[in-house]
């Protein structure tokens, strides 16, 4: 969860990630409905379209309507691609929402499970909006140009926040209330930001140099109750490196619980379908007072084809610790 971005922030990162087409519709910064509830922390970014077409959404979006007053979303992008910016703060887009799906995008889950009858959880508060224009009738299909700027939008949320793909959902995920139309498969368009997350800002797939390196920044998930005395496999989400891929950098991992002087080991690990291929070269630590700071560095490793790209530990002399968190910066040329 996070704090709200303000609307120079969220310029900003519109503009890095690629978006260029942004109409900043007047009054937007201070268009919201903070009076009548809370805004942030936030958790997830939602996606939404129309079920409807036409030049006057942009307008609607902004006001409302005499049953629902704006803003109905956050942003508004048409079907050219144009971006409108429509306000910043608590907006009328999501209403209630179920709680296993306010759970999964919360603890950015990799499975999004169909949403519960009941709704109790106020889904304006925590999460951002972005009303696509789509009629939603069967057979008409996104264009290319609003699909991409769409991954951007939800990207340079994520970015921002230091979130996975997986805080993004759809308003058919998070509520009964909603058709499953258009047919938007949210597994292809999650991994599609996750794709871009694995890039700097702005990338573009068709003017890469494949000399260049990527960059992969998965995040680490925090576990507590890890035992000890076994080796243990870093939960990483979003931004994988999988092979064939050269790569290099480091994993961090911040240990809690750790006693004074006991012996931890880690290594970088290969896995493929989900079970371990082939193991890196052990790198030596001891537990401090306090949190543990250990680092998993590799400055020349090889993923082979089919397999991902995992981090694994071990702490001795320690019944349980926990994992608190951790960064991931790596480079991988494929």
């Amino acid at each position: 969860m996070a704090t709200p971005m303000t609307p120079d922030e969220w310029l900003r990162a519109l503009r890095a990630e690629g978006v260029t087409d942004i109409v900043e519709m007047p009054g937007w910064r201070t268009n919201n409905r903070n009076h009548v509830g809370l805004w942030g922390p936030v958790h997830a970014t939602m996606i939404h379209h129309t079920a409807g077409e036409g030049p006057g959404l942009p307008k609607m979006c902004f006001d409302g309507t005499p049953q629902l007053p704006g803003p109905l979303c956050h942003d508004y992008l048409d079907r050219t691609g144009r971006l409108y910016l429509v306000g910043s703060g608590r907006a009328n887009h999501a209403g209630t929402v179920a709680e296993n799906a306010y759970r999964a995008v919360l603890n950015e889950s990799s499975v999004h499970p169909a949403p519960d009858a009941a709704e109790p959880i106020d889904g304006n508060r925590g999460s951002y909006g972005l009303e696509c224009e789509n009629s939603g009738k069967p057979g008409r299909e996104w264009t290319a140009r609003q699909y991409d700027v769409a991954v951007r939008v939800q990207a340079a949320r994520c970015r921002h926040h230091g979130w996975s793909a997986d805080s993004v959902w759809a308003h058919k995920e998070a509520t009964r209330r909603k058709p499953v139309a258009p047919r938007l498969d949210m597994g292809d368009f999650r991994a599609d930001v996750a794709e871009r997350l694995a890039h700097a800002p702005g990338w573009n797939p068709d003017e890469e140099d494949e000399d260049m390196p990527k960059r992969s920044n998965p995040k680490v998930k925090a576990t507590l109750a890890r035992p000890g005395g076994e080796w243990l496999t870093v939960p990483l989400t979003g931004g994988l490196v999988t092979g064939p891929a050269d790569y290099s950098g480091t994993v961090f991992l911040r240990l809690s619980g750790v006693p004074a002087g006991a012996s931890i080991q880690a290594r970088y690990v290969e896995t493929r379908d989900g079970k371990r291929s082939k193991t890196g070269p052990l790198v030596e630590h001891a537990g401090t007072s306090g949190d543990t700071f250990i680092g998993v560095t590799n400055a020349g490793g090889h993923v082979d084809s089919a397999a991902a790209l995992a981090v694994e530990y071990i702490v001795f002399d320690a019944d349980t610790h926990g994992l608190v968190g951790g960064q991931a910066q790596l480079l991988y040329w494929k």
